[in-house]
This record gives structure tokens, C-alpha cells and sequence, in this order.
């Protein structure tokens, strides 16, 4: 390489690494949002929404990508309310405000196996650190299937729970 290439290419290679320096560094978030959103991370891996709403999370001891939770599955759960389906979060998220959905945690009473009432329970902070966390990991997936109403066959594999005791 000449010494006047040389002497125009250095230039430009520093500028292209300054860009992307600053173009990474503008897509990470502040230190007190990254914060939250490990929090966020940190709740949903101990309160075992990943066993349900990540296919394959509760069978294989965690070992499933990051990049493959909480999109919901297609295993149902039957029984004398119908069949419930976990639901893909990132979807869901991906529609709510931080403010809706703290709402919906605090108000929605959903089908079982889902403990509505964990949520109900949670702290404003733990519920705004969850929902920085899947926001940050974006919209994927795609829907759960809808509930089946009781006594109607679901169209693929569903957990039968027994009925309760009278």
C-alpha cells in the first residue's frame, strides 16, 4: 500500500470506528435501565414464568436460549375451566405501556394454571422491571393459541389437572 493511501485510509478507518463506538453506545441503555432490566431478567427466571410461557424451559433444566423465551406454547393446560394456553409475553408486552400493564397485573384475573395473584402481589418496581425486560427483548414468536372452552377437545397435546377436591 502507498504512504498517500495509507495516509487517506486512516482517516476513514478511524471515523468508521468512531461511528459504530457511538452508534453501539447509543443502543445501550443507561446504567440505571440496564439495571432493570437484569432485575426484570432476574424475576422471571425465580418466579417460573419461563416453566410455562418458553417451550421446552421447564423439560431441559433452563437450557433453552435466551432469545426463545417467554413466546408462549402450544401445550395446553385442560381442565374443568378448559384449556389454557401460556402466552407469548413478548407479544403481549410488545402492545402495553409500562402503565397498562402494571394495570392488568394488578386487575386481570386469568384461567388457570396461571397465579394472576403472584402478579397481583408483586411490587410496582418488580412489575416495571419485568416489563423493561421484555420489552428489551422484543416482539417474537408468535401468538398462543386461543382457550378452549370447558368440555371441548383442544386441538393438540394439553396437561389434564384434576378436578378439585369437593
Amino acid at each position: 500500500m502507498t504512504e498517500t493511501a495509507r495516509i487517506l485510509l486512516s482517516p476513514l478507518a478511524a471515523l468508521l470506528l468512531a461511528t459504530a463506538a457511538a452508534t453501539a453506545l447509543a443502543d445501550a441503555p443507561d446504567p440505571a435501565s440496564a439495571r432493570l432490566i437484569e432485575r426484570g431478567r432476574y424475576l422471571v427466571k425465580v418466579a417460573g414464568c419461563n416453566d410455562c410461557h418458553t417451550p421446552g424451559y421447564a423439560q431441559t433444566a433452563g437450557a433453552v436460549p435466551e432469545a426463545q423465551w417467554l413466546t408462549g406454547d402450544r401445550l395446553g393446560w385442560r381442565g374443568p375451566w378448559g384449556t389454557t394456553y401460556p402466552s407469548n409475553l413478548r407479544l403481549a408486552v410488545a402492545r402495553l405501556s409500562e402503565a397498562q400493564w402494571l394495570e392488568n397485573a394488578r386487575t386481570r384475573r386469568y384461567r388457570p394454571p396461571m397465579p394472576w395473584f403472584a402478579l397481583r402481589d408483586m411490587s410496582d418496581d418488580d412489575l416495571r422491571a419485568i416489563h423493561r425486560y421484555l420489552s428489551a427483548l422484543g416482539p417474537a414468536g408468535e401468538p398462543a393459541p386461543a382457550w378452549v372452552p370447558p368440555g371441548e377437545d383442544p386441538p393438540g397435546l394439553a396437561i389434564v389437572f384434576p378436578s378439585p377436591a369437593q
